[in-house]
């Protein structure tokens, strides 16, 4: 099964039953030693985009918004590494529409949801989301890129995963100091199905809830 080490923020890593390495918005954090096979990025923020913090195994592949949303219309799905990447909508009034992507990850047997930066989007109300069947979800919950805790919750109703993770809880400017990303308070208001609280350095091995 999948190891999931949440760095921080909106940062986390997969590492596979085979040793594939998958990073997802890379910026937070550490545990950016282990060389990366595949690396996913939702959107082009300094806090999502920094994809030179690893080493690159050969062969990496490098997936960016604009790979997986070409066009206004167009959502794709791609595979890499025995990854199985679907992008969804992500978006709100910082993060526009034709720019950024959610994105449904299927690894290691276990259906993962990487929001990205986002509010509600069409495709939660409309059950798009919900019928991936997610194991696993984040949400973002900062309250000023982002929607606040109380909407991430409802969010995250919508969608349905078997388990629900508050991300992304304190706004950051400074590209330079990613100590304070974490709020206990936030994440304990947060009141996803199945909820787990990972603080960052954190380790979750999917599958075992």
């Amino acid at each position: 099964m999948a190891q999931m080490l949440y760095q921080g923020h909106g940062s986390y890593r997969f590492v596979l039953d085979d040793g594939t390495v998958v990073y997802v918005d890379p910026f937070a954090g550490g545990g950016y030693d282990l060389p990366a096979d595949l690396i996913l990025v939702t959107h082009e923020h300094f806090d999502h985009n920094q994809v030179k913090k690893m080493p690159h195994a050969k062969g990496c592949d490098i997936f960016r918004a604009a790979d997986l949303h070409p066009s206004k219309k167009s959502y794709l799905t791609i595979e890499s590494h025995g990854v199985r990447v679907t992008a969804v909508q992500a978006c709100n009034k910082n993060h526009p529409v034709d720019k950024c992507v959610g994105m449904v990850l299927e690894l290691d047997g276990v259906k993962f949801y990487a929001s990205g930066d986002t509010s509600t989007t069409d495709d939660m109300r409309s059950g798009k989301l919900a019928g991936f069947a997610i194991d696993y979800a984040v949400y973002p919950g900062d309250g000023f890129y982002n929607m606040g805790i109380e909407e991430a919750s409802e969010c995250a109703k919508l969608v349905g995963a078997r388990h629900s993770i508050p991300v992304h809880l304190v706004p950051v400017d400074d590209p330079n100091d990613a100590s304070k990303l974490f709020s206990r308070e936030k994440a304990e208001a947060f009141t996803g199905p199945g909820r787990i609280i990972l603080a960052p350095g954190e380790t979750l091995e999917l599958g075992k809830q």
